[in-house]
């Protein structure tokens, strides 16, 4: 037989279906390229600009020598002795011996009251212990009289010349006037500690200084009532002035407990009164008073002066700058300075943009002082960012600018 003559099928090219489908899937795969490179050729020509904004930077608030200021406060000059001198009793004011700013001693006469009924009172027991002293020495002279009798009839009764009743009523008088002595003994006692009382509280009429110090006030008047409690309505006076030790002056602050772990006992300061404000006062820790004000959020700081002055009053208002020698927290930790205008509020806080690396940062900063156009901060900052001033109010977090220096 022939052989079989090829058939047309068989000069056909076949395809394979892996080909087949990657002719279909090629057409998509251009498609999606050419639409990520339209979006992308949009976002380009549409990104947002980088705006150009202004910066300074942030300087860091410290003194010389390695000393760095580590937190600022204020606060008001006290004294830690003072007093508003009364009367331990309630009486009329006859003479007042103080002024204002007058230097006083300790035991110096201040003020007098009306003595007059105490001084009557006191002439009357005077009397009775003079009367009772005389009735005691009377008693005396008794009773020695009556020993001698009781002796005499004792002798006469062992010659049995007396009765034993004459014996007996010999010692019985001997007995009475001893009991009677001894009674009038006790009167006089009690005679001279009444003596004793109306004397104090004469003295009581006489006010006087309990320390040393300088008179800050004088509240009462010559005529006026006293009275070491308010009584009286307005009319009675509870002082007649104002005494304070002028070398027990100290700072008292209130310091936000969030920043109470940089306050250290004995930590230098400086002090800056706003009577003085180019008047430097070294001071230093005294004390932390080991308790907080829940209503305000602070602790109280006792800051004392390393020399006094006459300058320095009490109540006055003073700033005050904790400072660290050396080994001090990180920089950030530290106070900074930058320009009021750098500083705003947003969303009910103090904020301030830095730029970073082309961007700018939203930073939440917290303002402790201000020191004319500056502004002095104990967070958000660090010494030596670039913070923006004037920030535009379009500038929001994240945003691309140019910075520019001022």
């Amino acid at each position: 037989m022939d052989p079989q003559k090829p058939a047309l099928d068989d000069l056909r090219i076949k395809r394979s279906d892996k080909l087949e489908s990657n002719l279909r899937i090629r057409p998509v795969a251009i498609g999606l390229f050419v639409l990520v490179l339209a979006a992308g050729v949009i976002w380009w020509l549409t990104r947002p600009k980088a705006i150009e904004v202004h910066t300074t930077v942030a300087r860091e608030i410290g003194g010389a020598g390695g000393d760095h200021t580590v937190l600022n406060a204020s606060g008001y000059v006290t004294a830690r002795r003072a007093a508003t001198v009364s009367s331990k009793v309630t009486g009329k004011v006859v003479e007042v011996l103080i002024e204002e700013g007058m230097k006083v001693k300790e035991g110096q006469v201040l003020a007098r009251l009306d003595d007059t009924n105490i001084k009557a009172a006191l002439n009357v027991t005077q009397a009775q212990l003079e009367s009772a002293r005389a009735a005691l020495d009377e008693t005396r002279a008794q009773l020695k009289q009556a020993n001698q009798e009781f002796q005499r009839i004792t002798e006469l009764a062992k010659q049995h010349i007396a009765s034993q009743s004459d014996l007996d009523l010999a010692e019985s008088n001997a007995k009475s006037l001893q009991a009677h002595l001894a009674q009038q003994e006790v009167d006089v006692t009690v005679a001279e500690r009444q003596v004793a009382m109306w004397q104090q509280q004469m003295d009581d009429m006489v006010i006087r200084a309990p320390f040393a110090g300088i008179v800050t006030t004088k509240d009462a008047q010559p005529g006026e009532m006293i009275s070491p409690v308010s009584a009286g309505g307005g009319f009675t006076r509870t002082g007649i002035g104002t005494v304070v030790d002028m070398d027990s002056l100290e700072i008292e602050i209130d310091v936000n407990e969030s920043y109470i772990n940089r306050v250290q006992p004995g930590q230098p300061v400086v002090a800056t009164l706003d009577a003085y404000p180019d008047w430097k006062i070294p001071c230093k820790v005294i004390a932390i008073i080991p308790t907080a004000d829940r209503q305000k959020s602070t602790v109280k700081v006792r800051v004392g002066f390393d020399q006094l002055d006459p300058r320095i009053l009490p109540e006055m208002a003073v700033k005050v700058a904790f400072h660290e020698t050396g080994g001090g927290p990180a920089t950030a930790n530290r106070t900074v300075l930058i320009p009021k205008s750098a500083v705003q509020s947003r969303d009910g806080r103090d904020v301030v943009f830095v730029v970073q690396h082309g961007r700018a940062e939203r930073r939440a900063a917290t303002v402790i002082d201000t020191q004319g156009d500056d502004s002095v901060l104990s967070a958000g900052v660090s010494t030596g960012e670039s913070v923006v001033v004037d920030p535009p109010a379009v500038l929001t977090d994240g945003m691309a600018v140019r910075a520019r220096k001022l």
